[in-house]
């Protein structure tokens, strides 16, 4: 089963340095392999550098951020040269471009006093380090721009569960853009809540119920306005992380449609698997895998359906830690 309608690459921004390119203060790059190599093969990456976007050169003098998490700027470090106005006026010119490339997601580096997303240093206009943190200027810009659109930094991406959920995120994006953006309907927005109502019960159940209502009430009076606030909240729940117990929940609603048609010991071993999961004994791509086979051997046509079971491709392995 494809994950959607469509084979086409994902447009994802990402810092310049993590692909491999020269442009670091430094003369250098943070080349990222796992970017590169492994989710390369599905995202088409819109490499973004904001001081060389801004006109700096490269190599160049390293910059700090200076002043207060929510009041800061960007000073050099041998200099003490402000560049803060150039970088905002790079920021506001880039993220107009960028939403004509229709981005489905950015992977930032991590640290940069431009692009960082969490925890960058913040220091005293005498350059001394204090204990606040805060994100990178075009960082905080591009976040306030796409407020909803699924963001990491690329250290990050080595955590598996910080992993999975951005990319299951990015994935379920592409969906709906395919599938209810590409051309809006009454009907494709219902066809794709129920197709997720199972991957969003996984997040938060509470959100499931509240989009199912939202696109209950879709009419074509309200259309436009009900898709971009299903998209929102959308993503908005799948932001919340998936756990051990929701995911259990979810696999024993699901028996629920074909369990009276399979065998007592085939009853019981998925109850075996099932609770081998949830005591975090096995991943999640275990029981999965057994009620893939049961689903299909019975034929549930509306679990067959659920892009829970397919939420990104298998090559990933996203569902295989425990």
């Amino acid at each position: 089963m494809k994950t959607t309608d469509s084979n086409a690459k994902i447009p994802i921004g990402v810092s310049a340095c993590l692909l491999g390119e020269r442009v670091r203060y430094d003369g250098g790059h943070k080349h990222d392999v796992y970017l590169t190599d492994t989710l390369g093969a599905y995202f088409e990456y819109v490499p973004v550098c904001p001081e060389v976007g801004c006109g700096l050169p490269v190599p160049r003098e390293s910059m700090h951020l200076v002043g207060t998490p929510d009041d800061n700027r960007l000073i050099g470090n041998k200099t003490g040269t402000d560049f803060t106005e150039p970088m905002r006026a790079y920021c506001e010119r880039a993220i107009g471009e960028l939403r004509s490339r229709r981005l489905c997601g950015f992977v930032f580096k991590s640290k940069s006093p431009s692009s960082g997303l969490f925890r960058v240093s913040l220091y005293t206009p005498e350059g001394q380090p204090t204990p606040q943190h805060t994100s990178g200027l075009f960082a905080r810009a591009f976040v306030k721009a796409f407020p909803n659109l699924p963001c990491e930094e690329e250290g990050r991406l080595h955590d598996p569960a910080l992993r999975e959920n951005f990319i299951e995120r990015i994935f379920a994006l592409k969906r709906f853009r395919e599938e209810v953006a590409a051309a809006p309907s009454v009907r494709a927005l219902q066809t794709f809540h129920a197709n997720s109502k199972y991957l969003l019960m996984a997040h938060a159940p509470d959100g499931a119920t509240e989009l199912g209502r939202l696109a209950a009430a879709a009419t074509a009076e309200n259309l436009c306005a009900t898709v971009a606030d299903y998209e929102a909240r959308f993503l908005a729940v799948m932001a919340i992380p998936a756990t051990v117990g929701r995911h259990v929940n979810v696999l024993q609603h699901m028996q629920g449609y074909f369990s009276e048609q399979i065998a007592p010991q085939e009853r019981e071993e998925l109850a075996y698997v099932l609770d081998e999961y949830a005591r975090e004994q096995t991943p999640l791509i275990v029981p999965i895998t057994l009620f893939r086979h049961h689903i299909f051997k019975c034929q549930c046509d509306y679990l067959m359906r659920q892009h829970y079971l397919y939420p990104c491709p298998a090559e990933l392995k996203l569902r295989n830690h425990a």
